[in-house]
């Protein structure tokens, strides 16, 4: 690492400098705290017995060699500041790479290096995602599936890693995104909330377990994103919060110390602390081979507080710009997501070009009209029609990625399946409904985990999924039609190949207010394909349309088959229509609240 560069803010490389490395000599500690009177190292090889460590740089850099210590020991520092009111504080090392299990907090010593991936082959083949289907199932980890062997419910990485795989595997998901595995206190954090950034949370084993989920991932084929909080830290006086006895990672301004979430705001305007986070996000992709980082709350980057009438934020602009224009340059193939609900422009512009330099941002906005449509009475929905239209608008604009999260199924917002509405039997009509519209759409895909089965209680981080609602017959089948939708999608380029192409999405007919009934052609060199929405609670028996340059037509899937707990008898038949001047002209019925996808053949 170059301390210079440290400093001004431009290092990827912080982790390889600080923390605890193994050495010829032993292990060489190093740590940051610049306004501290004195820094000490305990470990428990040295009976916590404080062992002064040296200053080596006026910029606060301190650092011990220590002989015998050993992977796997705890230690911490303890730092006097120079306040003379100030009390000497036990830290665990920021860029500590292992953690006790909370209440405890000592990092631990780790060597990271000794473990051989295997992925070799998935490495080399990850690039040009952008024209790849990327099917996102979200995970959090210790809620998936519980352990009924362990007193807090956890499976460890590398026990849970062959049962994931094989689950999403089966069901036509090919990327995992984990909600956050840095070390953290407080499980109802869910890991947002981070004490140890680069520590996998102790919770579920080792950072040598945690590389094994992935290589397991990897080499079947599976790719895996990290949730990554750029923006705040956990409280805890034991961590980053007052680290050097000052506000060395947070601000100092009273107004803007704290998060809405109760948690410290980092300042981005300071080099170190630019350098710990961007070194932080190369760690987990390098270190971890993680395949991309869907970045926490942008927009409390981008604006102040994340309050637009405040203004835009010139520090963390320039942050977000210098650690994505720098990961692209060692991480060209690994995504970066950005969480963001704001109207800023340019998210996934290059930074060369201006831009934050994004591969993807989230389309809330899409997320909240959809699923506001959804909710609303049928008989009402002529009048919101295009708020299933309204974001081909400004989809150009930014390279989206379609979201249903875990943010969508707590906090009384109902899981997705309750959002429907109606009573129990219509939910499941109008949900398969809405993942065919959500399918159809473009930009990438996510689902929280539950979602595929028709979970109806709301999540928490407390009890495992409930898998035994699939001993119902109306959610086994809801299970077996997302398994056959996201087949497609994975086998089918028109619905994916050409999402940010002006050429991949047409509105085929979308003024059909009267009877919501949408239209969508996907196409992607010569595979077309066909999407029908009826979201009417009312049978239309007649529909009449026309598909230019179009011989006939092939279903593919019908939201209504009966193995899906429809009305309607599978049938994949080629449809013919009628031959005229402008091409061929169908006529077929449209059940309520049904969807049908279909090849478009040529002539």
């Amino acid at each position: 690492m170059d301390i210079h560069q440290f400093f001004l803010g431009n290092a990827f490389d912080a982790h390889t400098y600080f923390g605890a490395h193994l050495t010829d000599d032993g292990v060489v500690f190093r740590t940051l705290a610049p306004n501290a009177a004195k820094v000490s190292l305990i470990w428990e090889g040295g009976d916590w017995e404080p062992i002064p460590m040296k200053r080596i740089h006026d910029g606060g850099l301190y650092e011990i060699t220590v002989p015998d210590a050993l992977p796997g020991e705890m230690y911490k520092y303890r730092i006097t500041p120079q306040n003379p009111n100030g009390e000497t504080i036990d830290h665990c090392d920021p860029y500590g790479f292992g953690m006790e299990l909370r209440p405890k907090n000592a990092s631990i010593i780790r060597d990271l290096s000794s473990y051989t991936f295997h992925d070799e082959a998935w490495m080399r083949r990850r690039k040009d995602h952008r024209h790849k289907p990327v099917n996102i199932y979200e995970v959090h980890l210790g809620s998936w599936h519980t352990n009924p062997d362990d007193e807090n419910g956890w499976y460890s990485y590398e026990e849970i890693a062959p049962k994931l795989v094989a689950y999403v595997k089966q069901h036509g998901y090919n990327y995992i995104e984990f909600m956050p595995l840095s070390e953290h206190p407080a499980d109802c954090s869910w890991g947002y909330q981070s004490t140890g950034f680069f520590s996998p949370t102790s919770r579920y084993g080792t950072a040598h377990q945690l590389m094994q989920l992935v290589d397991t991932c990897h080499r079947a084929g599976i790719g895996v994103i990290l949730d990554f909080v750029p923006v705040h830290f956990a409280v805890d006086g034991y961590a980053l919060n007052h680290y050097d006895g000052t506000t060395l990672y947070e601000y100092p301004e009273k107004e803007d110390n704290y998060s809405e979430w109760g948690s410290c705001n980092f300042i981005h305007a300071r080099g170190e602390v630019c350098s710990f986070l961007q070194s932080n996000a190369n760690f987990w992709l390098s270190v971890f081979h993680f395949d991309g980082l869907r970045m926490d709350a942008v927009s409390r980057l981008i604006y102040w507080g994340g309050e637009e009438y405040r203004g835009v934020n010139p520090a963390s602009i320039t942050f977000l710009q210098r650690m994505n224009q720098g990961l692209r340059q060692r991480q060209p193939d690994a995504m970066l997501i950005a969480e963001d609900s704001s109207n800023y422009q340019g998210v996934t512009k290059p930074v060369e070009q201006g831009g934050l330099g994004f591969d993807y941002k989230w389309d809330m906005g899409w997320m909240n009209d959809t699923l506001n449509f959804f909710r609303q009475y049928p008989w009402e929905r002529k009048h919101d029609y295009h708020k299933l239209t309204f974001s081909m608008f400004y989809f150009p604009n930014e390279h989206y990625l379609l979201p249903l999260s875990h943010d969508e199924n707590v906090h009384g917002k109902a899981t997705i399946l309750q959002k429907m509405f109606g009573d129990y039997d219509q939910k499941f009509p109008q949900a398969r409904a809405l993942y065919l519209y959500m399918y159809a759409h473009p930009g990438k895909k996510l689902v929280f985990m539950g979602s595929e089965f028709g979970q109806l209680r709301e999540w928490t981080e407390q009890q495992e999924q409930d898998w035994n609602i699939l001993s119902y017959p109306i959610h086994d089948a809801f299970s077996h039609y997302i398994d056959a939708l996201n087949h497609l999608y994975l086998t089918e380029p028109a619905l994916y190949a050409a999402d940010y192409e002006t050429n991949g999405f047409e509105w085929l007919d979308c003024h059909q207010e009267e009877r919501c009934i949408y239209a969508i052609e996907r196409r992607a060199g010569n595979s077309r394909l066909l999407i029908l929405l009826h979201l009417s609670d009312e049978r239309t028996e007649e529909y009449t349309f026309s598909v230019p340059k179009c011989g006939a037509l092939k279903p593919l899937l019908h939201t209504e088959w009966e193995r899906f707990h429809g009305t309607v008898k599978a049938d994949t038949a080629v449809i013919r229509g009628t031959k005229t001047r402008d091409g061929n002209i169908f006529t077929i019925s449209l059940p309520p609240f049904s969807g049908i996808m279909l090849r478009i053949l040529p002539e």
